[in-house]
């Protein structure tokens, strides 16, 4: 299946599509975000390794999804928000794909190592890409959110 094909299916479902952009929905998301953050970060002062992992992936959910309602787009897939990051706003996604994959592992299956040293760099780089994504987002003016709009129907519609 390709992108654009992926892309139409999820619409088909209702799954992804534009809506009005919301500064309200975005503030709600970044909350989310900051909460899930500092809650990984006390997981793993506990030794809870494997959980802090799963919702340090989350805190970067949360902020990328917050990016996509400000500028107007619901996407109820996490592989393709993540796709979008790139695909529209040109942001380099590979951290939040490491973060992801990292869930996955931890959450899924039961022959993985993990040590306290690898989650603290993984909300590092979650600490790190949070900051580029709220940064870019308080950014965003009219123009932009227009521009980034016809962008998104382009990509959606497999332009």
């Amino acid at each position: 299946m390709t992108g654009s094909e992926f892309f139409q299916r999820l619409r088909r479902e209702g799954r992804l599509k534009l809506i009005e952009p919301s500064e309200e929905l975005k503030r709600a998301y970044l909350k989310k975000s900051e909460s899930h953050l500092a809650s990984a970060k006390i997981l793993l002062e506990h030794g809870k390794l494997e959980e802090a992992v799963s919702i340090t992936y989350y805190s970067m959910y949360h902020a990328l999804t917050a990016l996509l309602r400000r500028v107007g787009i619901k996407c109820e897939n996490h592989a393709a928000s993540i796709i979008l990051l790139k695909e529209i706003f040109g942001i380099d996604n590979s951290d939040i794909t490491k973060a992801k994959r990292e869930r996955i592992d931890k959450q899924y299956y039961l022959d993985f190592r993990i040590a306290r040293e690898d989650v603290v760099e993984l909300i590092r780089i979650a600490e790190s890409f949070n900051s580029r994504i709220l940064d870019f987002t308080e950014r965003l003016t009219s123009e932009k959110i227009l521009r980034f709009r016809t962008r998104a129907k382009e990509v959606l519609e497999g332009k």
